[in-house]
């Protein structure tokens, strides 16, 4: 059966580890999914990632991240679905827990944080958020 949203799929494998005490997650390989793991990483939220070979298909290999024995992403969401997509401009992009959070938005110069959407004053779709 075909995956509808494989970003919501890696962003619940995220979760359901963490949850776990896992120190790291597995799952399938995509463009999108590398690009958001490299802002995930840039802002701290995971250590890093790795590909793999899992079962005869490429794989990406998430190092989960803890501080003082609790998750390093508290709160993860998928915000623009399959079924209703959300999109918003620079100016209008809203602000996670006052700043302490990220959206994760995917613009014409690529997938990007909130902070760094609104430093090159672009919009797109808003694909995350967590905290």
């Amino acid at each position: 059966m075909a995956m509808t949203d494989p970003l919501g799929d890696m962003l619940t494998r995220i979760r359901n580890g963490q949850q776990a005490k896992k120190d790291s997650v597995v799952t399938p390989a995509s463009k999108l999914r590398v690009r958001v793991l490299d802002v995930l990483q840039r802002e701290g939220y995971i250590r890093g990632y790795t590909s793999e070979e899992v079962g005869g298909h490429d794989g990406i290999r998430i190092e989960l991240k803890y501080f003082e024995g609790r998750p390093a992403i508290q709160h993860v969401v998928r915000v623009s679905k399959p079924g209703r997509r959300v999109y918003s401009g620079s100016k209008e992009l809203p602000r996670v827990r006052n700043g302490l959070g990220i959206m994760i938005v995917s613009t014409p110069k690529g997938v990007l944080s909130d902070a760094e959407a609104r430093d090159q004053n672009v919009g797109g779709e808003v694909l995350a958020e967590v905290f």
